[in-house]
Formats: C-alpha cells, structure tokens, sequence
C-alpha cells in the first residue's frame, strides 16, 4: 500500500501506463473538510471500497492527511481525508489545521462535508469563511453526511441551510453507512478532475506507510469506551515491526499523565487486551498475515504542547 516518495504527479505512475491511458480518463486529488466527527473519514473509507481513515465518535480522530485511492474504469480519484479544522487550543490543535490548510492548495476539488443530523454552527461558519480565502481557484461541492439518521423533511431544510454557506458548484445528501449517492458524490468528484493517467497502480488503496496505518489502527481500539478527556492525549507509534510466520509488531501508547495510562490498561490489564485484539484484527485485515502486537503504555508529559515531543510523535 506504500508509494515511494517523490511528486505525487509524476512519479507515482510508470511511463509506460502514461502513454496508454484510455481517451477521457480523469485523475486527480480531492480532500474532505469539516468541523470534527462530520463524517469525513467513513465518506473516504466507503468510496475507497476499504477502512484506510479510522473512525470514532471522538473529536480529532483524525490528525494525519490519510489518502484514499479510488479506481475507476473512467478515472481515478486521490482522496484526502484531512483532521477537522478548529480553533486551536493546542499547538497541535495548531499544527493539524496548518495539515488542513495545506491540503487545499494541493488539490483540484474540496468536499465540505456539513452533518444532515445537527444544524448548522459555529464551526461550520467558521470553516466557510476560511474557504472564501480560495474562492474561485479550486471547485467546492457541498456534501451533507449522515442523511441516514434523520428523516426527508430535515434533510430538505439542511440542504437549504448548506446553500446559504458558500458558493458551492453542486450540493449533494449522502449517506456513507447506507451507501445512498456515494457514487453520485464519486461521479461529481471525477469530473471536476483533469484529464490524465492514473497517478497510482491499479489495486493500490493508500499510500500511507503501513506502520502509520498501524498505529492508527491501534489507537482507533484505545478510543473506544474511553473518558471524554483522553482522546486528546492519546498517541500511538509503531517501533518495530519484525517479519516471521507471525508479524511480530510492537506499538507504543503514549498519554500525558499517570492517571491516564492507568486508565488506557484497565484493572488487571484487561482494557489494554481488548484494545490489543480489536487492533489486531483490523491490522491483519490490512495486510493479509497473522500478527502478534505487543503494546506499551508510556507517559509523555503535556506532549500536545512540546515541540520536541510532537516531532518525535510524527507531528
């Protein structure tokens, strides 16, 4: 699932797929935005056709720009699941909105995702305005998520909501759970798109490096059923991963202070092992071998305001 480094243009696809790319095809990249839990990473996962984004019902589940690959017969679509953009109260609440910023200058069409089972607020504004910033230089298409959960009548008058928000060149109601117009969506994504080969081999998914995947896999499971506060201050890293008949694979969980860690391993260490089977499932799932995953709970004081930290935690 991992591409070399290097322009994700030019060198992702090998000259000779360039020189016998189909008349008409279309390719290019296309990221979600939104206040956080709006849908953005279950929209990337079921056009993707596969889990690449973790999901959770926790405020800033995402925090890496996480790249989905869809192929198509008439195209291909890089999309860019990006963290929900906020007003910070960290530096790294900082730094993901510098990932979102920097996402949009990258790309040829921006999905503003706006949730069909809340109104809209303040962060939905908020965001809005931001993108007034590059109206007119990249395409935006209105996207309300979640439709599945409230009835026709409150999807009409959020539909009239997100048209009073921005200039938008389409609005379209999806559901990414059921599957309703998620592939109108890719459709209206595709042809906003520029005519060129493919930028990434057929069967290829993501090119986020497998360790990274990993340990975003890993914290995905430690989210579930966690206190209110600790999301925040969870952070996961991949150390070593060992190859044999069984990946060996050792990840280490990182919160900001002892109380939490006791939290994160349960009494008896009862929590941390059903964080580690969860985990691994999903991760055996990803790269189609067995794995044993061993996990660590350390201590990283206040690492969401050190800069040294955040470095060393891929921030």
């Amino acid at each position: 699932m991992t591409q070399p480094e290097g322009d994700k243009r030019q060198d992702s696809t090998p000259i000779g797929e360039r020189s016998s790319t189909r008349e008409g095809f279309r390719s290019g990249f296309a990221c979600f935005v939104g206040r956080p839990n709006v849908g953005k990473s279950t929209l990337t996962n079921a056009l993707v056709g596969q889990k690449v984004a973790i999901t959770s019902s926790r405020p800033q589940t995402t925090r890496h720009a996480i790249r989905g690959i869809v192929h198509r017969d008439d195209g291909q679509l890089v999309l860019v699941d990006t963290p929900g953009l906020h007003r910070p109260r960290t530096l790294l609440g900082e730094r993901l909105n510098d990932v979102v910023r920097t996402t949009w200058a990258e790309v040829d069409v921006i999905g503003f995702c706006v949730p069909a089972d809340q109104e809209i607020g303040p962060g939905d504004r908020f965001i809005a305005s931001e993108l007034e910033k590059i109206a007119g230089k990249t395409p935006l298409i209105g996207i309300l998520t979640k439709t599945d959960l409230v009835r026709p009548e409150v999807i009409a008058e959020r539909l009239l909501a997100v048209h009073e928000l921005a200039e938008f060149a389409e609005i379209v109601p999806v559901s990414a759970e059921s599957g309703h117009q998620v592939s109108l969506l890719a459709d209206l994504l595709l042809e906003r798109m520029p005519p060129g080969p493919p930028l990434y081999p057929e069967g290829d998914l993501s090119d986020e490096p497998e360790e990274r995947l990993i340990a975003e896999f890993v914290r995905e499971a430690a989210l579930e059923g966690v206190r209110d506060e600790l999301p925040h201050s969870l952070a996961v890293v991949v150390e070593e991963m060992t190859p044999g008949k069984v990946l060996t694979v050792r990840a280490e969980i990182f919160v900001e202070r002892t109380s939490q860690k006791a939290i994160v391993i349960g009494r008896g260490g009862s929590r941390l092992k059903d964080v580690g089977t969860r985990a691994r499932t999903q991760i055996e799932n990803l790269l189609g071998e067995k794995v044993h995953l061993d996990l660590f709970v350390k201590v990283a004081k206040d690492w969401q305001r050190d800069p040294r930290q955040l470095r060393r935690l891929g921030f």
